[in-house]
């Protein structure tokens, strides 16, 4: 009998740098039928997406080792080790940073898959422990990121826009 039982060691799936962390894909929707997908965060100090939504997808965080700074239409909140976020179907706008100047690391849960996608898109292959500075914004990274966004139905606000 063959088990449908995957297990993934600490050294495997692919990791990309994104927001100035490594993003790297646990488990993606390809092996979940695109029910989950799931992304371990490596958040360096000051490193963190912009503001952002996206409608289509659950995204729920849970804080393995350090802090973040997590702003929302409501207001913002300091997360510490073990805290968890839930951000909803049809959530609002949301986004981390670390204010701190140690690493944060926490997995990212989304419900269905298809993230991992958009971080796939945006991201630049890394080797772990290998941190990439975050991508200038020229007008042609920019039009990737519309073009993503539209691609992904997702919106990406200004980084000022939850001051």
């Amino acid at each position: 009998m063959k088990s449908n039982i995957s297990i993934v060691s600490h050294d495997q799936g692919q990791t990309l740098g994104v927001a100035g962390g490594n993003y790297r894909i646990v488990v993606s929707g390809e092996t979940t039928n695109n029910a989950y997908a799931v992304i371990e965060m490596l958040v360096s100090p000051g490193g963190g997406p912009p503001p952002h939504a996206h409608p289509a997808t659950q995204e729920m965080f849970y804080l393995m080792e350090g802090e973040l700074e997590f702003k929302t239409e409501a207001g913002k909140t300091t997360l510490k080790e073990g805290g968890f976020v839930n951000i909803p179907l049809n959530g609002s706008v949301h986004c981390f940073k670390n204010v701190s100047d140690s690493y944060a690391r926490m997995l990212c849960t989304v419900v269905p898959a298809g993230l991992e996608q958009v971080f796939r898109e945006i991201g630049t292959p890394a080797k772990p422990g290998e941190f990439l500075p975050v991508p200038e914004m020229t007008p042609e990274r920019i039009a990737l990121l519309k073009e993503i966004d539209r691609k992904f139905g997702q919106t990406t606000y200004p980084h000022n826009y939850l001051d």
